[in-house]
């Protein structure tokens, strides 16, 4: 399953690595473009001093482990698309061009279910996504989430119990059905 991964959902690092660890582990391919990966960089950057490169850093990480995930887009392919907010046409674009089954953000009113369903192309929360992951793999996504519990515990030298960590990531769902396994 290609997945394509929007800037919103690989900015924030727990819910970065979650679905990035899934990817890992075989259970999706993920896709970004350019531009998403600048997104991220710039983003981070609002953290304050030095946040921006080590962004750019998790950025040339990802590009090296997936050197196949970035995706080129048409600009006819863009050309031919609306949606509400006209900044967000390039990432259903490369979701598109990539040939994505399914588009992952957190920003899921900007994307329209009926514009992005007849494009093929199958709009998901990272929380749905998971959750149903889990469902269908649940010993590889539970293992793929207690390595990042465990290294965001590593980092911030403070216990991180699963669920509240995962409700921290927008993941409340997700963070329900681990605790249930």
């Amino acid at each position: 399953m290609k997945v394509l991964i929007d800037a919103c959902v690989l900015y924030p690092t727990v819910l970065r690595e979650i679905v990035l660890g899934a990817c890992t582990a075989g259970l999706a391919q993920p896709l970004w473009s350019a531009r998403i990966l600048e997104e991220w960089a710039r983003a981070a950057a609002r953290l304050g001093p030095g946040q921006e490169a080590v962004a750019r850093g998790e950025v040339a990480a990802a590009r090296s482990r997936w050197p196949g995930a970035e995706v080129t887009v048409d600009p006819r392919t863009e050309a031919r698309l609306h949606l509400p907010d006209p900044n967000d046409v390039h990432v259903l674009a490369a979701a598109i061009d990539g040939g994505a089954s399914v588009l992952l953000t957190l920003n899921v009113r900007d994307f329209p279910a009926r514009a992005v369903a007849a494009e093929g192309v199958a709009r998901r929360h990272p929380d749905e996504w998971l959750t149903a992951l889990h469902a269908a793999h649940p010993q590889v996504v539970a293992h793929v989430a207690e390595q990042v519990r465990a290294e965001a515990e590593r980092l911030s030298a403070v216990p991180q119990p699963m669920r509240p960590l995962m409700k921290r990531a927008r993941l409340p769902r997700f963070g329900k059905a681990l605790e249930r396994l």
